[in-house]
C-alpha cells in the first residue's frame, strides 16, 4: 500500500513511479520494461515526426496492455533572425576550423512543439496519459487531447507555474526542483537563479494546489521517493536514474560519465538549445557556457552545433550529457528490475519509518538510518 493512492488511481499503475520522458536517451522499449513492472512507462515525442510517434506507440502496445504517457513540447517557435544566427554561429568559428567543417552548412532543428497534426494522431493512438513540458498547448489542442480521454500532465518549476496548471486543464502537476537533468520546465520564470530546490518546491506547490502533485528532481533512490511522500507529493518522475538501464540509448560516453560524476559536476546551461537545462559539465561548456547571452532562440540554437556534434559522436565533448545531480545514485540493469526493487525498497522503508516511531529505528536497515528523521512525520499522516 502506497500513503496516498492518488497518482496510482488516476494513472491506473501500480506503484507511483512515473519514468521521465527524456529526448534523445530512450524509445519505447524503456517506457515497456517500466510500464510491465507497474511504473508509467513515458515516451519522449519532441525529436519524433508523426510516423515515428505512431511506430513507437505499436511497439509499445504490442508488448504491453499497460498505460502510456505521450510527452510533448509545446513552445512557440520563433522567427529566424539571421543577425542573431550568424552572432551565435561565430562562436563555434573555431570549432568549425578544428574539424574541418564548412563555414555553411544545412542546418536542422529537430526539436518540435506539438501542433495541429500531431494532436490528429493522438486522437487517433488514444493514449492515457499526455504530458507537457514547457507550459501547456493551445486551449483547442488541449481540450481536443482531453475529450479523448486521456489525463494530462505538465511541469512546474515555481509555484506560479503550478497554479497556471492547475487550473488550465492538468489532473496533476509534475513539481520539477532545480536538481532535475535535462530541460528545466519553467515557461513563466526566466531567471534560473530563482530557480528552486525540490525540498523546498514540493511543500509549496502541494500547499497552493488542490490535485496531486509529483516530485521530480534528484530523486534516484527509495530514500528519495520516501522524502517525496514526506514533502507531500503524490508520485514520483525519475529520469536520470534510468539513463543506466539496458533499455536507456544514450551513447556510451554519456553512459560511463554517470558512473563516476558527482553533484558539483553538472550545470545548468543553454548553450545546446537555447533553454536552460541540467548537463554533464563538459568541454563546450566550460569553453563558452554553461548560461550564453548571445545564444539563439529555443530551439534554433542547436542547428549552428549540429555538424560539429556529427564530427565529434563518441567523444561527450559537444553534445547534451544530460543528467540531475544524483547521477551518482543511478544502477546498472533492466529498467524493470529497477523499478521493482525501487517500489519495494521505498515500500518496506515508509514502513520501517512508520514503526520508527513505536519501537525505534533497527539497526540493521541501513535506508531506516538514512531516513529516520521522517518516521515521526510518516506516523502523523
Amino acid at each position: 500500500m502506497w500513503p496516498d493512492s492518488r497518482i496510482t488511481q488516476l494513472l491506473n499503475v501500480a506503484h507511483p513511479i512515473i519514468q521521465a520522458p527524456m529526448a534523445g536517451a530512450q524509445d519505447a522499449r524503456l517506457a515497456v520494461a517500466v510500464a510491465e513492472a507497474g511504473g508509467l512507462g513515458s515516451l519522449a515525442c519532441a525529436t519524433l515526426k508523426p510516423d515515428q510517434v505512431n511506430s513507437e506507440v505499436q511497439y509499445f502496445r504490442r508488448r504491453t496492455d499497460k498505460p502510456i504517457n505521450l510527452n510533448f513540447f509545446c513552445h512557440t517557435e520563433p522567427e529566424r533572425d539571421a543577425r542573431r544566427e550568424a552572432k551565435w554561429r561565430k562562436h563555434f568559428s573555431r570549432y568549425y576550423k578544428e574539424f574541418d567543417i564548412a563555414p555553411e552548412f544545412p542546418s536542422s532543428v529537430g526539436l518540435f512543439s506539438i501542433d495541429a497534426a500531431m494532436c490528429d494522431l493522438i486522437i487517433q493512438l488514444r493514449p492515457e496519459v499526455v504530458s507537457f513540458h514547457f507550459g501547456l498547448p493551445h486551449k483547442s489542442i488541449l481540450d481536443r487531447i482531453k475529450t479523448s480521454g486521456a489525463k494530462i500532465l505538465s511541469s512546474a518549476t515555481t509555484v506560479r507555474e503550478a497554479l497556471f496548471l492547475a487550473t488550465n486543464g492538468c489532473d496533476a502537476v509534475i513539481a520539477q526542483g532545480v536538481e532535475a537533468g535535462g530541460h528545466r520546465g519553467m515557461f513563466m520564470a526566466t531567471d534560473i537563479n530563482g530557480q528552486v530546490g525540490t525540498l523546498s518546491l514540493i511543500p509549496q506547490i502541494v500547499d497552493a494546489v488542490g490535485i496531486p502533485v509529483i516530485a521530480a528532481g534528484g530523486i534516484a533512490d527509495a530514500r528519495g521517493v520516501a522524502a517525496a511522500f514526506m514533502l507531500g507529493a503524490s508520485g514520483v518522475q525519475m529520469g536520470t536514474a534510468y539513463l543506466r538501464c539496458d533499455e536507456s540509448t544514450i551513447k556510451p560516453v554519456h553512459r560511463e560519465l554517470l558512473r563516476s560524476t558527482d553533484a558539483d559536476q553538472t550545470a545548468l546551461t543553454n548553450v545546446f538549445t537555447g533553454r536552460p537545462g541540467r548537463s554533464i559539465t563538459n568541454r563546450l561548456i566550460r569553453e563558452i557556457g554553461p548560461m550564453n547571452d548571445a545564444v539563439q532562440e529555443f530551439p534554433l540554437a542547436t542547428a549552428a552545433l549540429s555538424p560539429i556534434k556529427d564530427k565529434t559522436e563518441g567523444l561527450g565533448d559537444f553534445i547534451p550529457l544530460w543528467a540531475g545531480q544524483s547521477a551518482a545514485l543511478g544502477r546498472d540493469g533492466a529498467a524493470g528490475a529497477f523499478t521493482t526493487a525501487l517500489a519495494a525498497d521505498t515500500q518496506r522503508l515508509l514502513k520501517n519509518l512508520s514503526a520508527s516511531t513505536k519501537g525505534g529505528i533497527k539497526n540493521s536497515d541501513r535506508d531506516a538510518q538514512h531516513c529516520g528523521q521522517f518516521g515521526q512525520n510518516l506516523a502523523d499522516h
